[in-house]
């Protein structure tokens, strides 16, 4: 009978110690997990306002639920009277051996993020970054894919890419080209001009506005120095300016405008 009255009271004292804690505990874990989930639907609708990579929105989703009930965890424990000190203390050992073991990937991985995120570019886009340029085929989580003009694979790892400097050639719908073109001393230098600018007019990929642009920019050594400028649509970028310097070539050619190239007297002295 004194062993039931024991038990009966060390369960009573148990009760009233722990029992309240516990259910306070039980509480704000139904509490936790019905914010956790609030608040995880709220990111999702984030994201795809943000019109974030749908490869990449369930591995954020997922990461942020964890870290979320983890830290829910942490607290419901600690409600109950158990000490985490220890344990934030292991874990957070852990994740700092870790991090420092994966520097290199997490630096990429965090890249990648910032990319897909931020989104500096997109698949299709004519970037140069890194000392590479091409059209970027693939957006990895670690790694970006470009392939070269010639044909060429290059894989960039995320992380210079993302904080390094970066040009990319199809942001904007159009883009100017600049030629300098070089014609003889005592050629006739507003006839040059008006040959490049009936070109300009000739062809239907160069836009009237902004107007292109002839102007005498240098009296060089061997030439004087004609500097063109005219826009195009990013698109004819290459092709106009491949074409335009055959015609100009040979426009010069047929209208007498000399295309001098350096030349060097030698003398020759004899003692």
């Amino acid at each position: 009978m004194e062993n039931v009255d024991k038990y009966s009271s060390m369960a009573t004292d148990f009760i009233m110690t722990y029992g309240p804690k516990l259910v306070g505990a039980i509480i704000t874990l139904i509490i936790g997990l019905w914010v956790i989930k609030m608040v995880m639907k709220a990111v999702k609708k984030a994201f795809q306002k943000r019109q974030i990579d749908e490869s990449l929105t369930p591995f954020l989703i997922s990461i942020i639920s964890m870290l979320l009930k983890v830290i829910l965890g942490i607290s419901v424990l600690s409600m109950m009277g158990i000490a985490m000190t220890s344990f934030v203390a292991i874990l957070g050992a852990a994740g700092l051996a870790i991090g420092m073991a994966l520097s290199g990937t997490l630096q990429n991985f965090a890249g990648g993020v910032i990319i897909l995120i931020i989104k500096p570019f997109k698949v299709g886009d004519y970037i140069e970054a890194q000392g590479y340029d091409g059209t970027v085929n693939e957006i990895q989580i670690f790694n970006t894919i470009l392939k070269t003009p010639d044909n060429k694979t290059v894989i960039i790892p995320n992380g210079g890419l993302s904080t390094g400097s970066l040009i990319n050639y199809s942001t904007e719908p159009t883009r100017r080209i600049a030629w300098t073109f070089g014609i003889g001393y005592g050629d006739d230098v507003e006839k040059a001009r008006q040959i490049l600018l009936e070109l300009f007019k000739e062809d239907d990929r160069i836009l009237t506005e902004p107007e292109p642009m002839v102007v005498l920019d240098q009296m060089a050594d061997s030439s004087v120095n004609l500097s063109a400028r005219v826009w195009v649509k990013s698109g004819d970028y290459w092709a106009v300016n491949w074409k335009m310097n055959e015609e100009a070539y040979n426009r010069f050619n047929a209208n007498g405008i000399n295309i001098p190239f350096p030349q060097v007297d030698v003398h020759m002295i004899k003692d």
